[in-house]
């Protein structure tokens, strides 16, 4: 088991990766460094092996299977993840680190909005992007991360054994932060400064897909794990369509004693026994969810248990 693993998830970095590691190497020695090559096409193995990584591959490609990945075969105290485009500088993470291995944190968050990010990063939307996700999941999920979409954090070994990695791609972030916040993890903000990628490094990122993807991330996420919110909205939605729609109705049978518009009043009939469903849905799965925490916390037991049985063995 290392004491530190520093992880960093590539693809097609041959431009920065090189300085990348280097810059770990010296800012961090005590740390292992590990490259999950993502199906490059041009030198970012043989680079970063040569400039002292430990280099592996993942060919299913995505950000969220390469973490998946990772998380699966490395055991460490402390996961340090950063991205190889060299935006994230290796001289924060010992603050990281800290976070994790002095103060207990499950998960420490390298906050780039509270720096440079805004003044760095020159693509457009982003920083709005990143704003508006920030406060939708703080808002849903009762948090305070101040960063959602920086790939640059640091895990303790509880965190990262009980983390079931459900996306695919550059989501996984997000994921993250809900999981954390659901959990009660304890969760730390940490200022990191941020540099925008070199010239002749290119992002990976599509505003708009990627964005989109997001998205309906934390659409699903939170349907997920707040059942009982998320069924309870769609159900006051329904309801209030369907008695909407039939208060007319009966205030015309109640003036003349007929029924003039039949459909109207079943489909409005319908959609209140759906509303129903849909809150006794919620309710059901509310229960699921609060067995699924406790489960969780005897997962915790078990994944802080293993870590002390492999840190004798070191």
């Amino acid at each position: 088991m290392d004491k530190i693993a520093v992880l960093l998830p590539c693809w097609n970095e041959e431009v920065t990766i090189g300085k990348v590691v280097s810059d770990w190497k010296r800012c961090m020695p005590e740390a292992t460094v590990y490259v999950y090559n993502n199906n490059s096409t041009d030198r970012t193995a043989e680079i970063a092996e040569a400039a002292g990584a430990i280099v592996r591959n993942e060919y299913q490609q995505g950000k969220g299977n390469v973490i998946r990945r990772m998380f699966r075969e490395i055991d460490a105290e402390c996961y340090i993840m950063a991205d190889g485009d060299d935006t994230n500088p290796a001289e924060n993470g010992p603050d990281l680190a800290e976070a994790v291995l002095e103060r207990g944190a499950d998960m420490a968050v390298g906050d780039r909005l509270s720096t440079t990010y805004y003044t760095e990063n020159k693509r457009a939307f982003h920083g709005a992007g990143n704003t508006f996700v920030k406060q939708a999941i703080n808002r849903l999920f009762k948090t305070d991360i101040h960063d959602i979409f920086t790939g640059y954090r640091a895990f303790s070994y509880e965190f990262v054994k009980t983390f079931p990695v459900l996306s695919k791609g550059f989501e996984i972030e997000t994921e993250m932060s809900i999981h954390a916040a659901d959990k009660n993890m304890r969760i730390e903000n940490i200022e990191t400064d941020y540099r925008d990628r070199p010239e002749g490094s290119e992002s990976k990122l599509n505003t708009i897909s990627d964005g989109m993807k997001v998205i309906l991330t934390i659409v699903r996420l939170f349907r997920t794990y707040k059942p009982l919110a998320f069924f309870g909205i769609l159900s006051l939605i329904l309801a209030a369509l369907g008695l909407g729609f039939m208060i007319p109705v009966l205030i015309a049978y109640a003036h003349t004693g007929m029924v003039g518009k039949y459909p109207t009043l079943i489909v409005c009939g319908f959609t209140v026994i759906a509303a129903l469903m849909s809150l006794f849905t919620g309710l059901i799965l509310e229960s699921g969810m609060t067995k699924n925490r406790q489960d969780f916390e005897m997962q915790l037991i078990h994944a802080r248990d293993e870590k002390e049985r492999k840190r004798n063995m070191r």
